[in-house]
């Protein structure tokens, strides 16, 4: 990491994410002996507490983040005096002169928006009007960048009045996940991977991101956005990107960004002609997960519209309309309240063209599985020839798997956010999404959605704990494929 003072401020650092997320991985990178002694960290939030009675909070939230083992009093005490919290209310910019009090215009200053997008903008002004901006200085956006095209541009118009577009840092969290990062090093670092990543090849990619939880006190939210927007938008179309795209002439993060943007661009857009048969929208009903009953979406405690048609399961085939993936279907399916916690990329070869073994079912064909969660790593399906003297060249499917956690011998694998701090600390973008990402994500997604309005697009039933609705398996299996599943 570039050696440079450096001043971390996290807007909304009370919030859940900077809970859940922010304070665990910068305990984290302070542990590993990754935080620059030139790091200092602020705390910005309404609360009317003092930096000790933060520090206590914090400590409380990293504690229940991480393991027991993990958890050092020194490398506390050591992440606990870079803090400072700062009582500012967000809306009245009298209050960022505090900011501008601590703030030294010889450092590196970095704004983390744990915020909803709406403070975005109210928040840069107030920094800009206190003086708090300069040239340099860097701001981190988290998800969703507007909910269609045109509010994406407004929220990148206004942040862009203050930002140059090479100091705004677009989080998609799943681009810090190590496996994601390793899908890229299994596409170009292996010739014989690579060589084989095209339509001649491959029968079709399926990517799934399935969740066991609800809406978690987010109802009034969520039902305004659905699963479309909250999921396949950002995480969903970012995975598609990093299998598609073509090799980058290097890792500099714009040669990345244009690589991916040209495959957001090749998405057919799914209009009212196909959006019946192309797309699947379901919602949740009562059901078991993991033993315990759980309500259905419109039962859940803060639902204010029993009769809501907010989808909270979307499954999509997709086509990118290029050289290389002309003819390969693209499966993609996400969904609250799965049976299963997993997201995962299935690679499915093409069989033989010709078959001069017995019995050939479709176990002959290869597929190669990147698992994301859990328990991350790939495994690569293949046929052997099943060991028997009573069978002659009888076929059977043997799996070559890589566990990265075990494979690695380390005593974690990091969590996506410490990767994605670091990468801010050095002004490296290269796992950041571009504004162009986002409006072509967009583009595509509002051509769905306006098809689905059009055509009415039912929303299907599915039980909690199950693998979605029985509409997602006819999308599929009419194609005469079906889901994976362990």
């Amino acid at each position: 990491m570039n050696e440079q003072n450096i001043d971390l401020v996290i807007f909304g650092g009370m919030g859940d994410l900077a809970g859940r997320k922010l304070l665990p991985a910068l305990y984290q990178i302070e542990r590993s002996g990754l935080l620059s002694e030139r790091i200092r960290l602020a705390v910005v939030a309404r609360e009317n507490i003092e930096t000790k009675a933060f520090l206590a909070y914090a400590e409380q939230r990293i504690r229940k983040a991480i393991p027991s083992a993990e958890w050092v009093e020194s490398v506390w005490e050591k992440l606990a005096r870079r803090f400072s919290y700062l009582n500012i209310d967000f809306s009245n910019k009298k209050d960022f002169s505090r900011l501008k009090g601590w703030t030294d215009p010889n450092r590196l200053l970095i704004c983390y928006m744990a915020t909803p997008p709406s403070l975005f903008g109210a928040i840069s002004q107030h920094l800009f009007d206190a003086g708090c901006i300069q040239e340099s200085t860097r701001i981190v956006l988290e998800k969703p960048i507007g909910h269609n095209l045109e509010s994406s541009c407004q929220v990148n118009d206004t942040v862009g009045r203050y930002f140059s577009e090479r100091n705004i840092y677009r989080i998609d969290h799943y681009l810090g996940k190590e496996t994601v990062q390793n899908l890229l090093a299994l596409r170009f670092a292996n010739r014989m991977i690579n060589s084989q990543w095209d339509n001649t090849c491959i029968d079709h990619i399926q990517i799934t991101v399935a969740e066991t939880v609800g809406i978690e006190g987010r109802w009034g939210y969520y039902d305004q956005v659905g699963q479309l927007r909250d999921m396949l938008q950002n995480h969903l179309l970012q995975l598609l990107c990093m299998v598609a795209m073509e090799p980058p002439n290097s890792f500099a993060a714009d040669e990345i960004r244009a690589e991916k943007i040209k495959i957001l661009r090749a998405l057919t857009i799914i209009d009212e002609s196909k959006v019946e048969e192309h797309a699947v929208r379901g919602q949740y009903s009562a059901g078991w997960i993991a033993g315990q009953p759980v309500r259905g979406y419109t039962e859940e405690v803060d639902c204010k519209n029993e009769v809501s048609k907010t989808e909270t399961f979307v499954a999509i085939k997709a086509h990118i309309d290029n050289w290389r993936w002309s003819g390969v279907p693209f499966y993609l399916r996400t969904g609250k309240r799965l049976g299963e916690k997993v997201t995962q990329v299935v690679i499915t070869y093409k069989d033989q063209p010709h078959g001069i073994f017995p019995n050939r079912t479709d176990t002959s064909m290869n597929r190669l599985v990147i698992r994301l969660q859990p328990n991350e790593g790939i495994q690569l399906e293949m046929v052997a020839k099943k060991q028997s003297l009573k069978d002659r060249l009888s076929l059977e499917k043997r799996v070559l798997n890589l566990d990265f956690f075990d494979a690695t011998g380390e005593e974690r694998i990091p969590d996506a956010y410490e990767r994605l701090l670091l990468e801010v600390f050095k002004g490296d973008q290269w796992l950041f999404v571009s504004r162009e990402e986002i409006e072509a994500s967009w583009h595509w997604c509002d051509s769905l959605i306006q098809a689905w309005q059009a055509k009415s697009l039912k929303v299907h039933r599915y039980s909690s704990g199950s693998t979605g609705p029985a509409k997602a398996e006819f999308l599929i299996e009419r194609d005469q494929r079906s889901w994976f599943e362990e």
